[in-house]
């Protein structure tokens, strides 16, 4: 009987064709002894296919809490009990965390709002804050905004937004379990216009929500399909107040299991650490840097802390995994 590693080796490391959906449960279901195995693969195709080099970013909310949709995992909707409410950045608050975030040496700075897609005034704002920022720092500008319209597609494309991010969040027969207020379907449609448009596609989810190996592998499936150029993976973190908020913390050999068949999925793809990281791998951080990810956010997230800038930045020169330049990504 072939191994699933050599089938894989020579698959994706060797062609490039990231795994099918019945290999990816494969290698999901690795004992633990193969897991070094799986982390050492996903690290070679991660270094022959996008290189060395390590993608920083951070994220700031535009606008927090108060959303109207009911995403499980979410402190910042309305319809739960958790202790985030609504709130609004300005535009020297945004353009000082932009400037801030620059300093890292971070190349992209998202900015996010908690809505199921923007109305005039956050569109408005997100267009004043955009020249702002490009006024006071070399950065690229990402956002997620929710669900949007073809207008507000043209509309972002015409500031020269980068890069889009608008997650699915899970597999789509998982999908309902976790959002009721709107379907996977319709988050699929804003990432077609926003590729038809030209941005960048950023596209992930956070995994340890209740799903099956099976559905982990899915989602990865989807996701390849997808062709996204980014993929932001979280954990997730569980939020008093939320459906969610007594789910289990993820155990960290799943985890970088499904960082490794991930990469291997997505060959080419930037694969992102994100939010729950921490709480999850803790010091194995550096295993999933050696597992498959070629970037990171750094500083907190929108409703948890992370790590400081300065650790991830320390981490990444133990590495040698040097930091993407912002010329580079122009």
């Amino acid at each position: 009987m072939i191994d699933i590693l050599e089938t894989v080796r020579e698959q994706v490391l060797e062609r490039g064709v990231g795994l099918s959906q019945e290999q990816a449960l494969a290698c999901l279901e690795l004992p633990d002894e193969r897991l070094p195995d799986l982390l050492q693969l996903a690290h070679e195709v991660r270094m022959r296919h996008c290189g060395p080099e390590v993608e920083v970013e951070g994220i700031i909310s535009l606008k927090t809490g108060g959303c109207p949709e009911d995403c499980h995992f979410c402190s910042q909707s309305g319809l739960f009990p958790s202790p985030v409410r609504a709130a609004w950045l300005d535009i020297p608050s945004l353009v000082k965390a932009a400037v801030e975030t620059a300093a890292t040496g971070a190349t992209e700075f998202c900015i996010v709002a908690a809505v199921r897609g923007p109305d005039e005034k956050l569109m408005a704002q997100v267009e004043a804050g955009v020249a702002a920022i490009r006024e006071a720092v070399d950065i690229q500008v990402a956002c997620s905004l929710g669900m949007l319209t073809q207008e507000q597609v043209d509309r972002l494309t015409a500031i020269g937004v980068h890069r889009y991010n608008h997650n699915l969040e899970t597999a789509r027969s998982h999908f309902p379990k976790v959002v009721t207020t709107h379907t996977w379907e319709e988050r699929w449609e804003t990432l077609r216009m926003v590729r038809d448009a030209g941005m960048e596609v950023c596209c992930g989810g956070i995994l340890g929500m209740g799903e099956t190996l099976e559905q982990r592998a899915e989602f990865a499936a989807q996701l390849a399909s997808l062709e996204p150029d980014e993929v932001p993976l979280n954990f997730l973190n569980p939020r008093p107040g939320t459906p969610f908020g007594d789910l289990p913390v993820m155990d960290a050999n799943d985890a970088l299991r499904a960082i490794a068949v991930f990469r291997l999925a997505l060959p080419r793809t930037i694969l992102r650490f994100a939010g729950g990281r921490e709480i999850t791998l803790g010091d194995l951080a550096r295993d999933g840097m050696l597992g498959g990810i070629n970037a990171v956010i750094v500083g907190n997230y929108l409703t948890t802390l992370g790590r400081p800038a300065t650790e991830d930045l320390d981490m990444l020169q133990d590495l040698q995994m040097p930091i993407k330049a912002l010329s580079q990504t122009l």
